[in-house]
């Protein structure tokens, strides 16, 4: 395959890895029309119908949050890997949108494992953690988040570059100085442990709330809605695990390449990007997904929802 080329003599330098975006970049766009008009809807539908006194729902709203916030970074990212970006807006993106996105990412799994965590606790209805789902402890608990992701990600903005030549395919990582792209690999180590442990809350809330909805009921409808929660409930761990665990089996051998731990070979580092951003579209997904999550999650949001379709077919 003929690397893209700004000169002969960069050729022989370079390894372009990122010229092949265009199929990514339409994909990105669908998903950013898809979940920009559904995550509106929801934000709407929480607006008119946000019941306070549940902590669930101060755990959606911020996911919410999180995912209007990487949806609005994504233009960014399409800008500059279609190659249409000026260079300032392509350093814009390295520096700051980039960086968003992955503040997003992060703080959505972090609130995903706090609603498993949450259902989990009414079902079990413990009087012992009782006080784990009081508003107060979730408008806590949603503070820390934002601090903790913050804390490790904004370092990655502020971190000082190094200048460049203006070129059409730019790696982020050739901005980053030394302390950069030291500070760069600390920062996935740390998100990749709270990806585990938040991973195995998911699974082990996720699997504790099955256990309970599997025990045999002599009520026909207690046995109908505990199969329509099974499945629900089953479908949002399937969906957690298909959107951000091939990202993380793909994360860690890409940036120890990026932050030069170990050197393969061009076509090596091309595999490896690609992988990177193949899985990185299923993270993305889950923006398609979430409004979803709220429908099955919160009353309030599937009560207001059925009532503007109702009102749409009685006209």
């Amino acid at each position: 395959m003929t690397l893209p080329t700004n000169s002969t003599d960069d050729a022989l330098t370079q390894c372009f890895v990122n010229d092949q975006m265009r199929p990514f970049s339409v994909l990105y766009i669908l998903f950013f029309l898809t979940s920009m008009a559904a995550n509106l809807v929801a934000l709407w539908a929480f607006v008119l119908s946000y019941n306070t006194k549940k902590s669930i729902n101060v755990y959606l709203v911020n996911l919410l949050t999180a995912d209007l916030l990487l949806t609005l970074a994504l233009p960014f990212k399409v800008a500059k890997d279609m190659g249409v970006a000026p260079w300032g807006l392509m350093v814009f993106h390295c520096q700051v949108s980039s960086v968003v996105i992955y503040i997003s990412m992060y703080a959505s799994i972090l609130f995903l494992t706090f609603i498993s965590v949450d259902c989990y606790l009414q079902i079990s209805q413990s009087s012992r953690l009782f006080r784990l789902q009081e508003v107060g402890f979730a408008r806590l608990m949603s503070v820390v988040v934002w601090l903790l992701v913050l804390l490790i990600m904004v370092p990655n903005m502020a971190l000082p570059i190094q200048d460049v030549p203006e070129r059409e395919f730019l790696s982020c990582s050739k901005l980053k100085q030394e302390v950069g792209l030291h500070w760069h690999g600390f920062t996935v180590f740390l998100c990749t442990i709270i990806f585990l442990n938040a991973s195995m809350a998911v699974l082990v809330s996720n699997g504790l709330v099955l256990k309970r909805l599997l025990v045999s009921r002599k009520d026909p409808e207690e046995r109908r809605s505990a199969r329509r929660a099974t499945v629900d409930v089953a479908a949002v761990t399937v969906a957690y695990v298909v959107c951000f665990v091939p990202y993380h089996v793909v994360r860690t051998p890409y940036t120890l390449a990026q932050t030069q731990v170990i050197t393969p070979d061009c076509q090596t580092k091309r595999h490896l990007f690609l992988a990177k951003e193949s899985t990185l579209l299923l993270v993305v997904l889950h923006l398609c997904l979430d409004p979803v999550f709220y429908y099955y999650f919160s009353k309030a949001f599937r009560q207001r929802v059925r009532e503007v379709f109702r009102s749409r077919r009685s006209r």
